[in-house]
């Protein structure tokens, strides 16, 4: 569940849900800590006016374990240009990023986000953040991203992209069987923080906690490993993404 970081007293706000493999989810039903619930629609995404007070407020899926913090910030004056405070310098080809500023819409669909001059999906929104997924076709290494609500002047900031290839024999394991994950990074010869999710932990173990965490050895040759230990027969099914880290948008 994407739900934005910080939402402003009584103005609009986007969530959305998304299923293990990254896909929107229409029908599912958020329950928040102040009682009110919402409905993701066909898009997967749930339009709704953030809460009156200020202050925490949580999130969960009906019927679902966990749940997800944001803030209700006061209601000041309205911002009419977007501003980028914070924003990653490095983002996934195939992942969300996250954007903290101001003088965004809450409608996702009304925030025009250009990512190396091609249109990103807004996934979750308020005025004050906004969760991106690049274009499907992006390419690796350092891009611009342009962002605007309306028929402001767009804030512009650059990331570099990054594309994360699971190199790994994929055939079942018998238990007890060990097997190494090499994750491989072209786009930029950096070290990069990168989580390994266990999404079948009665088949396999996951080395260390799930989820785990490493480092990429970073240079030409940048990758990182994992490595999986068999509980039983079966295919195991393990996700790879990068950590995210926010910092002041590079220009």
């Amino acid at each position: 569940m994407l739900v934005p970081r910080r939402m402003v007293s009584g103005e609009h706000a986007t969530l959305a849900v998304l299923d293990v493999n990254g896909r929107l989810t229409p029908g599912a039903t958020i329950q928040f800590s102040n009682g009110d619930k919402v409905t993701t629609d066909a898009t997967g995404r749930a339009l709704f006016v953030a809460p009156l007070n200020p202050g925490a407020l949580y999130a969960s899926i009906v019927g679902r374990p966990g749940r997800v913090a944001t803030a209700i910030l006061p209601a000041g004056d309205a911002q009419t240009v977007a501003r980028i405070e914070l924003a990653p310098h490095i983002a996934s080809i195939v992942d969300r990023f996250e954007l903290i500023g101001t003088g965004f819409c809450g409608d996702a669909d009304k925030n025009e986000v250009t990512v190396g001059g091609q249109p990103a999906l807004v996934l979750a929104a308020s005025p004050n953040a906004l969760t991106v997924l690049p274009p499907l076709d992006s390419a690796t290494g350092m891009t611009e991203v342009s962002v605007t609500c309306g028929k402001q002047e767009p804030a512009r900031f650059k990331l570099i992209l990054v594309a994360l290839k699971l190199e790994a024999d994929n055939s079942p394991l018998q238990p007890g069987q060990k097997r190494t994950l090499r994750v491989s990074v072209t786009g930029t010869q950096e070290k990069l923080q990168l989580e390994a999710r266990n999404l079948a932990p009665d088949i396999a173990e996951l080395g260390g906690e799930n989820p785990a965490r490493v480092f990429s050895s970073g240079g030409a040759e940048n990758s990182a490993e994992f490595q999986v230990t068999a509980k039983q027969h079966g295919n195991f099914l393990i996700s790879i993404r990068l950590v995210p880290a926010l910092g002041k948008p590079l220009r």
